[in-house]
């Protein structure tokens, strides 16, 4: 059963996502994930989403495939590199 990564990403400084993102893309492929959503125009019909916000959502074959994306010893420091200039809220949930 596929199963996804939904996240919201409020950046306060982008110096960290030339580096970020070409390696975290490599590590998602890695456990066999796409990108569904990656930023983009965003049409907030509820609730209020900081201007600043990134929205992201990848698919994995597994909530299993999720996990150990997210628990990857290799994604560790680049957790820490995207913490330097930003807040995330990152949710790993079951699809159907």
């Amino acid at each position: 059963m596929p199963a996804y990564l939904v996240g919201g990403v409020d950046v306060s400084d982008p110096a960290w996502v030339a580096e970020y993102g070409p390696k975290v893309e490599a590590l998602v492929e890695k456990h066999g994930g796409r990108y569904l959503v990656r930023g983009g125009e965003m049409d907030v019909v509820e609730g209020a989403t900081p201007a600043s916000r990134v929205m992201v959502v990848i698919e994995f074959p597994s909530l299993e495939n999720a996990r150990a994306w997210y628990n990857d010893p290799e994604y560790a420091p680049l957790i820490k590199l995207r913490q330097t200039g930003s807040e995330a809220e990152i949710v790993l949930v079951d699809g159907l």
